[in-house]
């Protein structure tokens, strides 16, 4: 029998959608491997003997991660570099995921790999710190960055603005933060055509790749198309009006980058793999809630 892929984490976004497409892995739960305890998770790591590590978990609460700095930078960056240990010691790859987050979202040019990262908040500075631990210690690595990620199930921007329809008459959405909402399905489909591709390589091609839907849009872009797609769809929807309003008149506790779009020329030149447009990663997504 081949040995099976590991991916630690099963309840969230990314974990289920690789859940979907590669059913035959072996899926870690928090319960198994939590990532808040690093020496958990390499014992948890020792009783297998996987063909290759996805680590599709994370701590992605922005706003929080402003007063649990230091447990972000564990789960994100401490956790991982365990989990690099233990994949470099066993010669096998290992998948981790980052974010546009660790760019400061200056300028309007899409981000590239090589770009000088320069994280605004507690999150993007633990996913950074994860980049650079996992990059330190070496070996077979895949870190892809993506952004706005989303999936029919779960808490995400998507089901926000779905819910918010169904309540409200008038909404209020940001209309200058820009960048690609990405379908988790998509996203994770990639991942595994690159990851076969790696594997196969004679030499593994390490590195940090963008990965994201293709095209851009604004949050209020986001959720206009969102809206109507409900709409096509039938939904009951209460919302008559969506307002465009700039970042600076809904403040949060974590400042968000500007520009979030990022360049995936790098991944397709090395692969031969991008994403879909993210309104057919949308249309599929709505097409789910049928």
């Amino acid at each position: 029998m081949s040995k099976p892929l590991l991916v630690i984490g099963s309840t969230g976004q990314l974990a289920r959608a690789l859940k979907v497409l590669c059913p035959e892995a072996v899926f870690l739960a928090r319960a198994q491997a939590d990532l808040a305890f690093p020496q958990k998770v390499t014992e948890a790591l020792e009783g297998y003997d996987p063909c290759a590590v996805i680590n599709a978990a994370a701590y992605t609460q922005v706003d929080n991660a402003e007063k649990e700095e230091a447990l972000a930078t564990t789960v994100n960056a401490s956790s991982p570099a365990a989990m690099a240990i233990y994949c470099a010691g066993k010669h096998i790859p290992f998948v981790h995921f980052s974010t546009d987050y660790v760019f400061d979202g200056s300028g309007n040019a899409p981000w590239k790999e090589d770009d000088a990262p320069a994280p605004l908040n507690a999150y993007g500075r633990s996913k950074l710190a994860g980049e650079d631990a996992i990059t330190h210690i070496g070996g077979r690595t895949l870190i892809f960055r993506t952004s706005w990620l989303y999936d029919a199930p779960g808490k995400n921007f998507l089901n926000t603005i779905l819910r918010l329809a169904t309540e409200r008459e008038e909404m209020k959405i940001i209309n200058d933060q820009f960048g690609a909402p990405t379908y988790a399905p998509h996203l994770a489909a990639a991942v595994l055509d690159i990851l076969e591709t790696a594997m196969m390589s004679k030499v593994f091609p390490s590195g940090v790749y963008h990965l994201c839907n293709k095209g851009e849009t604004s949050w209020y872009g986001f959720a206009c198309a969102i809206v109507e797609h409900a709409r096509r769809l039938n939904m009951p929807l209460k919302v008559s009006q969506i307002h465009q309003i700039p970042a600076s008149e809904y403040p949060l506790p974590a400042k968000r980058p500007h520009n979030s779009r990022l360049d995936c020329a790098k991944a397709l030149s090395m692969f031969g793999v991008s994403l879909p447009a993210w309104r057919d990663g949308l249309k599929d997504c709505m097409e789910l809630k049928q």
